[in-house]
């Protein structure tokens, strides 16, 4: 009898587990229908959070359904697949691989670099010759097959939690803005002959967003930071990596990130979306804003 009773007083304090996930436990329940609901499914409503069903139905909040649709956690709309920006990117990146390593000299025409030929000769080509787009070109560009295996297991493992919880457009941003970031910082400390490719920078990026994320979620937070640390002493102890890259690309991912997932909300759901966009994407501005401000002063540094 004893043995029972005491089962049965272990059965009552465990953690129950999400209704549409069972696996993941949580202590955090919909303030409407009170089933147990995971981080993936929490919907923030105007007093604790509330889960997709009953956020679809609308039911007590004054707006149509269409108007309290899913949300993620950033704010982004809650797609079918999670994955599907993240697939593109692979996508992209591993055909410009194809085709550089089918046509090599499209090599020259993509990847970064400030000025070439050096100083006296005036430049012919390169980010100071007008040639912005290669910040961009760049971060999509591999040489090396083992270069272009790490940065896509990465950005596989790394890409698909965050574009799950930040919604397509807001992971897509970041992205792009962390890339841009390491690409702008590279340009900026980096000899301006020197080339330099990888998606390594937006990379970099996530890593930053997933740190703020778990920080968030209230997860164990050691395995990430004890990967980008082990990944940090990669950069600064091998040569030929362009670590202004992955500083530039880290730092601006955690500022992205940081907006994205800690953007103030309101009490009314239509206005709390439009205030955390609002913030979400004026971090973002400001970030491609100084992007721009870092590349003008070192292309005037170089002609």
């Amino acid at each position: 009898m004893d043995e029972q009773a005491a089962g049965g007083r272990q059965d009552a304090q465990r953690v129950p587990g999400c209704y549409r996930h069972p696996d993941r436990e949580t202590g955090v329940r919909c303030t409407r229908c009170e089933r147990p609901i995971c981080p993936e499914c929490m919907v923030e409503a105007s007093v604790g959070f509330q889960c997709p069903e009953c956020v679809r139905g609308g039911g007590g909040t004054g707006h149509a359904p269409s108007a309290s649709l899913p949300r993620t956690l950033a704010g982004g709309s809650i797609a079918a697949d999670p994955r599907l920006v993240t697939k593109i990117l692979i996508g992209i990146n591993v055909a410009v691989f194809l085709a550089v390593t089918i046509e090599k000299s499209l090599l020259a025409d993509l990847y970064l670099v400030g000025a070439w030929p050096p100083a006296p000769f005036m430049p012919t080509q390169g980010v100071a010759g007008g040639e912005w787009y290669r910040l961009v070109t760049s971060m999509f560009t591999h040489e090396e097959p083992w270069h272009i295996g790490f940065n896509m297991l990465s950005l596989w493992l790394l890409g698909g939690p965050l574009e799950q919880h930040l919604g397509r457009a807001r992971y897509l941003a970041l992205y792009l803005i962390s890339g841009l970031a390491g690409s702008a910082l590279t340009y900026l400390l980096a000899g301006g002959s020197t080339a330099s490719l990888g998606a390594s920078g937006a990379v970099f990026g996530l890593f930053g967003a997933t740190a703020v994320l778990m920080r968030r979620l209230r997860y164990d937070m050691r395995p990430i930071i004890a990967l980008l640390v082990i990944n940090l002493v990669i950069t600064f102890s091998w040569s030929g990596i362009a670590w202004q890259a992955h500083i530039g690309g880290l730092v601006a991912g955690v500022v992205v990130g940081y907006a994205m997932v800690h953007a103030p909300r309101e009490r009314r759901a239509l206005v709390q979306y439009g205030t955390c966009a609002l913030v979400q994407y004026g971090t973002c501005a400001l970030v491609l804003g100084l992007v721009v401000l870092i590349t003008l002063v070192r292309t005037a540094q170089l002609t």
